[in-house]
């Protein structure tokens, strides 16, 4: 499972849901998105799909760090000013496109009024856009382009991964959520997140408890690609599954897999994943120290590490909204 980072001081920086505060797109931030992309894709060839997932990435990090700026524009990317001008150039607010690549500096003129502006949505994709041109337009050499900005392996995985499911759709809207058993089943659930848990060690419950039937279906809760599954001692057989939010979805205890599910698959919201069990808590194929039900956690990636929030408001949520859209039918 996935490592948890609870010191105080971190708890107090972030809330226990990554998402407080922060507001829903406006109804046609996506058109203007992916108006971009295309744009951008038009004049460098990097296909719309890397560029939408950088874009994400970034304004994913950006949403629960304090240490960067929050989004004011269309693009979520962000360029230190030393990034943008050169770490040389004794002008931190250059934007002469000349003397900015002059001083190795990554800033470009994306819109063509003769300047390269740090705060320029169309600069600023154009930018990252051109970085990723200098190593060429297929995926072996943009994956090496982002481990050479990045220097983390995670986070090129991350991205790529993001890439594959914005190509599969077509499309950047993909919020979508579903409650991960079928609300027509009998099931239930309170807030358990951060209770103390003692097998094999003193530890705290990092997730949702959803008791059910054993064997009643358990769905993808989002659109997202499988990047975990198989045997964990404490969690039995488990899938996790990242969303285009950077938010690791886990899925624990579960009796079994559907049929075909393999790592790097792409899932949607609904999407039959396995179903509830009651394993775990020993060596591979344990099962039956507790009764039945569905462990669901939720992890947050910030760039640097990852760490478990509260997933009982979002049940909630999207319980209540699956029920709602089940009774306009």
């Amino acid at each position: 499972m996935r490592t948890l980072l609870l010191v105080a001081a971190f708890l107090m920086l972030f809330s226990s849901s990554p998402y407080k505060g922060v507001k829903a797109a406006e109804p046609d931030i996506y058109q203007k998105r992916m108006d971009l992309y295309k744009k951008i894709e038009a004049v460098t060839q990097i296909p719309w799909y890397y560029l939408a997932a950088v874009d994400q990435y970034e304004r994913n990090i950006r949403q629960v760090r304090r240490d960067l700026p929050k989004v004011t524009g269309i693009t979520g990317i962000y360029f230190r000013p030393e990034e943008w001008t050169g770490m040389i150039n004794p002008n931190r607010t250059d934007e002469n496109p000349a003397s900015i690549q002059y001083f190795d500096g990554l800033g470009r003129d994306g819109n063509g009024d003769k300047k390269a502006s740090i705060s320029t949505d169309e600069d600023i994709l154009y930018s990252f856009a051109s970085y990723l041109l200098s190593y060429g337009v297929d995926h072996d050499n943009i994956k090496i382009a982002l481990w050479d900005y990045y220097k983390r392996d995670k986070t090129v995985g991350i991205i790529a991964d993001k890439a594959k499911i914005y190509r599969r759709f077509g499309r950047i809207d993909l919020d979508g959520h579903a409650f991960p058993v079928p609300i027509r089943s009998t099931h239930s659930y309170k807030n358990t997140w951060g209770d103390a848990r003692g097998w094999g060690g003193r530890r705290m419950h990092e997730g949702t408890d959803i008791f059910a039937g054993y064997g009643v279906p358990v769905r993808s809760t989002c659109y997202g690609i499988v990047e975990m599954k198989g045997w964990n001692k404490f969690g039995g057989w488990r899938v996790g599954i990242r969303d285009i939010n950077n938010t690791y979805h886990y899925f624990a205890h579960l009796s079994g897999f559907s049929n075909n599910l393999t790592l790097g698959q792409i899932v949607e919201p609904g999407m039959l994943i396995g179903g509830v069990g009651s394993s775990g808590y020993g060596p591979p194929g344990t099962s039956g120290k507790f009764p039945p039900h569905l462990h669901y956690g939720m992890y947050k990636d910030n760039g640097y590490s990852e760490w478990s929030f509260d997933p009982f408001p979002h049940l909630r949520m999207w319980e209540r909204l699956e029920k709602q859209k089940a009774r306009k039918r």
